[in-house]
Order: C-alpha cells, then structure tokens, then sequence
C-alpha cells in the first residue's frame, strides 16, 4: 500500500468517524426531545393529547 492510499484511507476513516458522531448526537437529542414532548403532554391532560394527535399540526 502506498503512502497516498494511507492518506486516502485514513481520511475515509475520519470522515465515517464524524458522520458516524453526528447521527449518534441527533439520535440522543431526538429521544431527549421525545421525553419532554411526552411530560408536557401528560401535563395536557389526556383530552389534550388525544386532540393533538387527531389534528396535525398546521405548518409554515
């Protein structure tokens, strides 16, 4: 193996590592943001949650 198919590797390696980094940090805020939205929609009330979830949201 040549010294610039190391580089190349070794480059790959990082890049994967980062990526690999980004989804697990999106990953752990997803399920924190889903624990919040759950607690305040059992602060709601179950009325409030069964509404929420028959109506989408309207976007924009």
């Amino acid at each position: 193996m040549t010294t610039a198919e190391k580089y190349v590797t070794a480059a790959y390696c990082v890049v994967f590592a980062v990526v690999l980094a980004y989804v697990l940090i999106i990953a752990l805020k997803l399920t924190r943001l889903e624990r919040e939205v759950d607690a305040l929609a059992g602060r709601a009330g179950p009325e409030a949650e069964e509404e929420a979830r028959r109506e989408p949201a309207p976007v924009g």
